[in-house]
């Protein structure tokens, strides 16, 4: 359905039992809120009700043309905080992957009336990966190389789009070629993969403490974005109660590869 906010149009996938403890799925880059199909049914067996809307950017009623004026940190959550609001939701148990868990990571510190739990997918606490590109021996800063690519307007979609998406494609590697075509395909329509990539455009320095908010943080081994001393210093910037969960084998795209862990692990807050 489509749900109003902040003035723009999200498509919101909802599901579960109506009444139910409400769970809120933010997407990252560059997925959609259908990333949480294979998570979703465990969640509404056990009675909770899911909200996955199509963050700025990815829906298309919600993609401003404003860099600058459109995709601050502050208005990602804005636009979480207002579905929240259009949805009746007053607190929520919050799901992020990717850049979707920066943004529950903000909520979660800026707003934690909201949140009754975060569960953190790929990306750890915002100040926890700010800082690992900075130590000693820490490869993060290389992992993070792409996104100086991600931020040049023009430059990023041509590479990305050429050769039939060849590198867009390449970006979901092990995914299956199914599944990376659920992704891939709304992105090629006019403008789709701009309004994502406006994400890293306005890539601002993390300025947010602790949270004292359950926390459970998953992190794949195999993540070739995220290196394990970002995802080992994440549990530093939370001083509530706080669950690492290491999954061997598996890289970035989580809720795809590992689906019933991340319902298990959002189930094992309640």
């Amino acid at each position: 359905m489509t749900v109003r906010a902040n003035g723009l149009e999200f498509d919101v996938r909802i599901g579960g039992p109506e009444g139910g403890p409400p769970v809120l799925l933010l997407h990252g880059f560059p997925q959609h809120g259908g990333m949480w199909d294979e998570v979703v049914p465990a969640l509404h067996r056990a009675g909770m009700r899911t909200y996955a809307p199509d963050q700025r950017g990815y829906s298309p009623g919600a993609r401003p043309s404003d860099v600058d004026g459109g995709y601050a940190m502050a208005d990602c959550v804005a636009d979480a905080v207002g579905l929240m609001d259009a949805l009746g939701v007053d607190r929520a148990d919050v799901v992020g992957h990717d850049w979707g868990s920066a943004v529950a990571w903000n909520l979660t510190v800026n707003h934690p009336s909201r949140v009754r739990t975060l569960t953190a997918v790929s990306v750890p606490h915002p100040v926890a990966m700010s800082k690992a590109r900075h130590v000693e021996g820490s490869d993060q800063k290389e992992r993070s190389a792409y996104m100086l690519l991600f931020a040049q307007p023009g430059t990023a979609e041509r590479v990305l789009l050429e050769d039939d998406a060849r590198r867009l494609r390449r970006l979901f590697n092990p995914l299956p070629e199914s599944t990376v075509d659920k992704y891939v395909t709304p992105l090629l329509e006019p403008g789709a993969l701009t309004g994502a990539l406006n994400w890293y455009r306005k890539l601002e320095r993390p300025d947010i403490g602790p949270t004292g908010v359950p926390v459970t943080f998953i992190w794949g081994n195999q993540d070739p974005a995220i290196g394990r001393i970002a995802a080992e210093t994440c549990g530093e910037y939370v001083t509530g109660d706080y669950r690492f969960v290491e999954l061997d084998g598996v890289s970035h795209w989580v809720p795809d590869q590992s689906p019933d862990v991340v319902a298990s692990e959002v189930l094992a807050r309640r």
